[in-house]
């Protein structure tokens, strides 16, 4: 059991390895006292409580007051300078926001899918102006669903998809899963948020000569294979196997000029053919480039966002979100939560910050994977 900060506007807590009822009784301490206002909670559980999920949540609400809570499931959860894998815990955090200052996102499972009347009314009231979303990684249609919410709603999302060996569930007001579901906040919620990549280029960009669907045939008008390993260097090229799980494929975003790109997993090659299969649909025409895991460049790129997002909120932050990818954490920073204790010294220690490992991440309204992606509510 751990102690969390809390403070005047938000109440934080989180525990690890007991039974659910423990460790939501020791959050639900942790929070003291809750204001009066307090309306919107957060709550991230591991999958070792998948199941418990709905009764936590309950728990919550009804010990609380607080009526508005969303959430989600995650192979690891985090809470300040604390990262919590293989073991059965929770993280939460609530606080107090204008009352008209959010709306719940109800799930929206399907691209197109028109918002329910009350988000629609408040939207045109309020105007959304970011979401913080959660979207379940079975849904094959998570992008255009993404795609369509921003459509509709003007809003700037980010989030993580859920992260779990079992159920997929996520919270927004009541239990849910399936498709996208989340908060909306309007301007009256200030927010500031960033990205870091995980990754490490290894090459140029390179124009896909042919393709079909998402295997790569020719790039720069020779065979993909070649290409690649040309970019991997010879040790890799020699024995494509250790290859995997540490070369990627990444697509820079088109129009824009930050060097952004999708990292997506190369999940096949074929050496006779001269073939490379990526986790991505691909067409003539399109840009890729090959990029590395790189813990150090990681770091450097996580202190790069942290300093540029900390500058841009000024002022005192009331509260944080972090979402970072199931392959970052322990596995890229290491064991002793280095890549959260970053996260919470760049913030502050009275900062109150929770979130979760995710099974993807959500910033800018696109998926990314292998990425850390920070949200400061001022």
């Amino acid at each position: 059991m751990q102690t969390a900060t809390a403070t005047d506007a938000f109440r934080l807590g989180h525990a690890a390895d007991a039974d659910w009822e423990t460790l939501t009784d020791s959050c639900l301490e942790q929070f003291g006292d809750v204001p009066a206002d307090a309306n919107l909670g957060f709550i991230y559980v591991t999958d070792l409580l998948d199941d418990d999920l709905p009764l936590i949540a309950d728990r919550f609400r009804e010990r609380t007051g607080v009526e508005h809570w969303t959430g989600t499931i995650g192979l690891g959860v985090m809470v300040g300078g604390q990262e919590y894998f293989g073991r059965p815990a929770i993280v939460a955090m609530a606080g107090a926001l204008p009352a008209n200052g959010f709306r719940i996102l109800p799930t929206i499972d399907k691209p197109g899918e028109a918002l329910p009347d009350d988000v629609t009314e408040w939207i045109g009231a309020e105007e959304a102006v970011f979401g913080v979303v959660h979207a379940d990684p079975r849904n094959a249609y998570v992008a255009d669903i993404l795609n369509s919410i921003s459509d509709d709603t003007d809003a700037f999302l980010v989030g993580g998809l859920t992260a779990s060996r079992g159920r997929h569930t996520q919270i927004a007001d009541r239990l849910t899963e399936g498709g996208v579901s989340g908060v909306l906040f309007s301007a009256t919620v200030p927010a500031t948020c960033g990205l870091s990549q995980g990754c490490t280029p290894l090459s140029d960009i390179h124009e896909v000569s042919r393709a079909k669907d998402n295997i790569l045939i020719e790039l720069d008008g020779r065979p993909a294979l070649d290409v690649f390993k040309e970019d991997i260097g010879d040790v890799l090229a020699r024995n494509l196997e250790r290859a995997g799980g540490y070369i990627h494929a990444a697509l820079p975003i088109t129009g824009d000029d930050s060097g952004d790109y999708l990292v997506r997993n190369v999940v096949g090659i074929d050496p006779q053919e001269k073939l490379v299969a990526i986790g991505e649909r691909v067409a003539t025409g399109d840009r890729i480039m090959f990029v590395r895991r790189d813990g150090n460049a990681a770091a450097q790129d996580l202190d790069r966002m942290l300093n540029g997002v900390v500058a841009r909120a000024g002022g005192s932050p009331r509260a944080a979100l972090y979402y970072s990818c199931v392959a970052r954490g322990p596995n890229l920073f290491g064991k002793n939560s280095e890549e959260l204790k970053a996260v919470q010294t760049a913030l502050g220690s009275d900062v109150p910050l929770v979130g979760f490992f995710a099974n993807g991440e959500i910033s800018r309204n696109r998926l990314y994977g292998y990425t850390g992606v920070l949200t400061i509510l001022g």
